[in-house]
């Protein structure tokens, strides 16, 4: 049982990452509308790409470790 925590906790770990890479992202885009303004709509439209498919991959490995712990834990 040791183990399937262990990779369960691994796998939630991918909410970190995205979280770090959201936080990353959502400051270059700040930095981008600061330097152009003029530029606001495409930058955005990328950051909420970006960060919706950052949020998938934390989403991802949720639900992986919640299979883990579901299908290994009961045998």
């Amino acid at each position: 049982m040791g183990l399937i925590a262990v990779g369960a906790g691994l796998a939630v770990l991918t909410g970190a990452g995205a979280g770090i890479g959201i936080g990353i992202a959502t400051s270059k885009a700040t930095e981008a509308i600061a330097r152009q303004p003029e530029a606001k709509g495409s930058i955005n439209t990328a950051l909420l790409l970006g960060s919706a498919l950052a949020e998938a991959t934390a989403i991802y490995g949720f639900v992986i470790a919640l299979l883990i712990i579901l299908s290994l834990g009961s045998k």
